[in-house]
């Protein structure tokens, strides 16, 4: 996870020059300021984001206050942190984004930079007025067993906070520097945290059409649904829009992303002696069928004869529709839909999520070999049956085939790897590659 440190990639954007800054991506400068800095933040890597800030620039000038998920606090030197609860919200959030709009409010001279990563949808909260922390609970629980994508999901919490969909840039007249580490596709700064800080596109209306596109407008909380419906019909402000003056004084830029990450994981395959690919195209949309495409290639692939072992890379973020009972998450789920089309076949899918943490689980993901059918079925597990329940955790941990990492204070979406023999066309082998971990 070297390539996606945030500590790293933070501090290689930054330079001070006296009691200049300047932010610069790839040789390129973004914008500079002077005077001192307010870091403010949300993400699993937030912490880890506000150390490559102290890093870099040192403590004089510096202040701030971050919010990051359970697990994920570094030491800092003078930027405050907290912990709050992902991914539903919970009442540190509230209180840690009070105090973080409280820091915001105090600055009256130089410039914020904001940290932004992939969890601060649900560690920034400040449901909009009438809204309580327990309709963002309920809604936010809706959306993420409804199998709603995360543009989809980001559109609707954009419109039910007074912080994201570019919220904090109504909270100063500074300038707001934001550095983001992407777990979207597509790295769109107004979704990646649902854009605190970034301009917003979505509207009401489209808000209320995912509800309803997915059938959860009833089970969201009352207020919810009145809400967005006040908001289609003119009553309620909308979401920061690009041609807000707020917006005209941020500059958002993405340092990292699951790109940066696959490349990591190819340059470090290459080094060990494997021929390494990376497939183009991102992986979203349900869990099953974004599986069973992703097992057609491995088996195409597993038809050519090799001179070399092959490692076989993808990344993305998929979406798990619950209807079951049981607990999983959709690197685990993914691992499970994979298992009859690698029955008997010499290839190895680990498949995991970059922060360490799949879903409600404490785990990053699942392995699955071509042997991981019949060991299943020597204890009487049938995977239909897991899948149809949505309970790829207990299915794996009968297999002790779970990966246990714990949280990586990262977050760039999800990373699947497939190992391949080498050799001549071979469709079935008893002994897959294994992973070293």
């Amino acid at each position: 996870m070297a390539a996606v440190d945030p500590t790293r990639l933070v501090a290689r954007c930054l330079r001070r020059e006296g009691e200049t800054v300047h932010l610069e991506v790839d040789g390129r400068e973004l914008t500079r300021w002077t005077g001192p800095t307010a870091v403010i933040g949300a993400g699993k890597a937030a912490a880890r984001m506000a150390a490559g800030c102290e890093l870099t620039l040192g403590t004089a000038g510096l202040r701030g206050r971050v919010v990051t998920a359970d697990g994920c606090a570094v030491p800092l030197q003078v930027i405050a942190t907290e912990e709050a609860g992902h991914p539903l919200p919970d009442r540190r959030g509230l209180a840690a984004t009070r105090r973080i709009i409280d820091c915001l409010s105090a600055a009256s001279n130089g410039a914020v930079l904001c940290l932004v990563s992939g969890g601060a949808s649900s560690l920034l909260v400040s449901p909009r007025p009438p809204l309580t922390l327990d309709d963002k609970i309920a809604t936010t629980r809706a959306l993420l067993e409804c199998g709603a994508n995360i543009g989809e999901v980001s559109a609707v919490r954009k419109h039910l906070s007074a912080v994201k969909g570019g919220g904090l840039l109504r909270q100063t007249v500074l300038p707001v520097a934001a550095v983001l580490l992407s777990d979207v596709p597509g790295d769109d700064p107004s979704t990646i945290g649902s854009g605190p800080a970034a301009p917003d596109r979505t509207t009401f209306a489209e808000a209320l059409a995912i509800l309803n596109r997915y059938g959860v407008v009833d089970r969201v909380p009352l207020a919810v649904a009145d809400l967005l419906r006040r908001g289609v019909a003119g009553q309620a402000e909308e979401s920061l829009k690009p041609d807000d003056a707020a917006a005209a004084r941020a500059v958002n830029t993405v340092i990292g992303s699951n790109r940066t990450a696959l490349d990591g994981a190819l340059r470090a395959a290459r080094a060990d002696g494997w021929d390494a690919d990376v497939d183009p195209e991102v992986m979203v949309g349900d869990t099953t069928a974004a599986a069973e495409v992703f097992g057609d290639r491995i088996l195409e692939r597993l038809g050519r004869p090799r001179a070399r072992p092959l490692c076989l890379l993808a990344g993305g973020e998929t979406t798990v529709r619950v209807r079951g009972t049981g607990r999983g998450g959709r690197n685990q789920e993914f691992a499970l839909a994979l298992i009859e089309t690698l029955a008997g076949r010499p290839v190895t899918v680990l498949s995991a999520g970059t922060d360490g943490i799949d879903g409600p689980t404490p785990v990053a993901g699942a392995y699955v070999d071509g042997t991981s059918l019949e060991r299943a079925r020597a204890r009487g597990l049938e995977p239909t049956t897991a899948l149809a329940n949505n309970d790829s955790h207990t299915f794996f941990a009968a297999l002790d085939d779970l990966l246990i990492t714990g949280p990586t204070g990262t977050n760039v979406m999800d990373i699947k790897i497939a190992l391949l023999p080498a050799g001549p066309a071979c469709l079935e082998c008893p002994s897959p590659p294994r992973f070293q971990v």
